[in-house]
């Protein structure tokens, strides 16, 4: 009988991370669900799979509160977890010479210094379960080419690649695999802020002119959860329109 794999989701109540619960509900995993509000659309989500799912309420921009005990009491609630998608991300966007100390901590908080900690409990937790997991940080493009006002989220992407790849080859040997997920510019809340000339322009960098694919990035990040993908850790998978 094949063993249920179970794969916490943060960012889960809206855009990518919404979209990729809902992919991997459809294929029969269980979902932790991590946000710090549930929306209306991961509510009905979840009673449609009461079964699968549970919600963790959780703000990333308070890091102190990822501790050991927190974990295990409300995201394991006594199950094995085999997968991490650290998506969760908040924008600053502003030019460099508007740059902020307290804006840039708090972006970091959530970008960066939450998933590490999240990487670090869920490894843990591997270990304890002798479990052979696998762990994705869904990054930017931002971090790889170059736009004007996105210096300090790129930063903070860049430093999250930079992580995982180190995790890959910290803890390979144990059969835990971590990998990056680079998506272009996708519809969601993070950019509606842009209008459509803004849009156009950055999709034009791109070799297919158009829009990511919320869909491509959330079948991209389960084929990495997946046993499909065992070979593969420590990358950078593009998911990007062909970004140029």
């Amino acid at each position: 009988m094949q063993v249920q794999q179970n794969i916490l989701v943060t960012g889960a109540s809206k855009g990518l991370g919404l979209t990729i619960v809902r992919s991997l509900l459809k294929d029969g995993y269980g979902v932790v669900a991590l946000s710090r509000t549930i929306s209306s659309e991961l509510e009905a989500i979840m009673a449609a799979h009461a079964e699968l799912t549970h919600h963790v309420g959780c703000d990333l921009g308070n890091s102190e509160l990822l501790t050991s005990s927190w974990f295990q009491d409300e995201v394991c609630r006594g199950k094995i977890l085999h997968g991490l998608v650290s998506n969760a991300a908040v924008a600053y966007d502003d030019l460099i010479t508007n740059l902020q100390l307290e804006p840039l901590k708090n972006s970091f908080d959530i970008n960066v210094f939450s998933p590490m900690l999240l990487t670090k409990l869920m490894i843990r937790h591997f270990l304890l379960s002798e479990t052979a997991g696998a762990i994705v940080h869904v990054s930017s493009i931002s971090a790889h080419t170059g736009y004007k006002g996105l210096a300090m989220y790129a930063a903070s992407k860049g430093a999250i690649e930079s992580f995982s790849k180190n995790t890959a080859r910290e803890w390979g040997a144990r059969k835990i695999r971590s990998n990056c997920v680079v998506p272009g510019f996708m519809e969601t809340q993070m950019s509606e802020s842009l209008d459509e000339e803004q849009k156009n322009r950055i999709y034009n960098r791109t070799a297919l002119k158009e829009t990511t694919s919320l869909e491509s990035v959330s079948q991209t990040v389960k084929f990495l959860l997946s046993d499909k993908s065992r070979s593969i850790t420590g990358q950078n998978i593009f998911v990007d329109s062909g970004t140029i």
